[in-house]
């Protein structure tokens, strides 16, 4: 009897020892379920600009769908370089992620010696947003188009600037591609931001500008600014009426602007996923499609292998343009 009570006491401690392992492997499943405390998504621009904008949209949608607080943290600054670097060296969690775009993953890693690689560095995401670049006129040039525009350029011989961001900037890029493709010579002025030196093309003060379409659609609009065609690869379904600088005899000036979401390099494909899905469904609300073509762009989503093959092209295409526009970051 004794041996069957020993026997007994055995089984029931193997039962409770079983038991209590099972708790131990739920509870820590819990705690390591994904996300189980805030997010971040990191912007490379001060608040209240176009990729700002994008980024809480993101934050506001995925908040919704993931029951934790995403918030927008801005680190501007280096072309994009602040917040990349940031990003790149973040625990690769899933709870610091960037919201990257041209600058930071093609442009400054072509232009500079950046403490981070574009595409060694990150887990693509997903794609946000395109946003074309636009040529752009202060209104009072007598002019209607881009061939009027050249021809306004050669009577006035060293006399017609373009604003831009900052020298390295997108801006900057279109304006050189611009007198490489035209044949002309105007001046580059370069500003500390894209808004004064829009702001100085509609007082005159420049005459040109290449800034993105969500950065000039509303004084595009409220007839401040003339836009006189697109720096891209094709139309904007924002302004469906106004041609590309290549249909109308000026090729190679594609300075197309984009916006997506990257994770630190390793973070685990799980999370991706997850935040792929969810952020591919949010931006298929029309709501908030109607919100990012109010800001002049254009909603794109896609799979995480597609950014990574279109920031990999995107890598080689900026390391071509500055070869050919000579433009550096001083």
């Amino acid at each position: 009897m004794s041996f069957l009570i020993h026997c007994l006491k055995k089984i029931r401690l193997a039962v409770l020892i079983c038991l209590h392992t099972g708790l131990i492997v739920n509870v820590g499943y819990a705690q390591t379920k994904y996300p189980n405390r805030t997010v971040t998504i990191v912007v490379s621009n001060p608040p209240g600009g176009g990729t700002d904008a994008f980024a809480r949209y993101i934050a506001q949608g995925l908040t919704s769908k993931l029951g934790q607080a995403v918030v927008v943290e801005n680190k501007a600054g280096g072309n994009g370089s602040i917040a990349a670097e940031y990003v790149a060296r973040a625990a690769p969690d899933g709870y610091t992620i960037l919201l990257g775009y041209t600058a930071t993953h093609g442009i400054s890693p072509a232009l500079l010696k950046q403490k981070y690689d574009p595409i060694k560095d990150f887990e693509p995401i997903g794609m946000i947003a395109f946003s074309p670049t636009l040529l752009v006129a202060n209104s009072a040039l007598p002019i209607k188009n881009t061939k009027e525009l050249i021809a306004y350029i050669q009577s006035k011989p060293n006399t017609i600037s373009y604003a831009s961001a900052g020298n390295g900037s997108a801006p900057h890029f279109a304006g050189e591609l611009f007198k490489l493709a035209s044949g002309t010579d105007i001046l580059h002025i370069p500003y500390k931001g894209a808004s004064p030196g829009v702001m100085d093309t509609i007082s005159g003060t420049t005459q040109l500008m290449f800034p993105s379409l969500y950065t000039a659609y509303p004084q595009v609009v409220a007839g401040k600014l003339k836009a006189l065609g697109i720096a891209g690869q094709k139309r904007s379904k924002v302004m469906p009426q106004l041609p590309t600088l290549t249909e109308q005899g000026i090729p190679d000036v594609n300075v197309d602007q984009w916006y997506a979401l990257f994770a630190p390099a390793k973070t685990p494909q799980a999370v991706i996923k997850l935040l792929n899905e969810e952020m591919n469904l949010i931006l298929k609300d029309p709501i908030v499609e109607k919100k990012i073509e109010d800001q002049g762009a254009e909603v794109e989503t896609g799979t995480p292998e597609q950014l990574k093959q279109f920031v990999a092209k995107e890598a080689e295409y900026w390391k071509g343009v500055i070869a050919k526009t000579k433009i550096t970051a001083n």
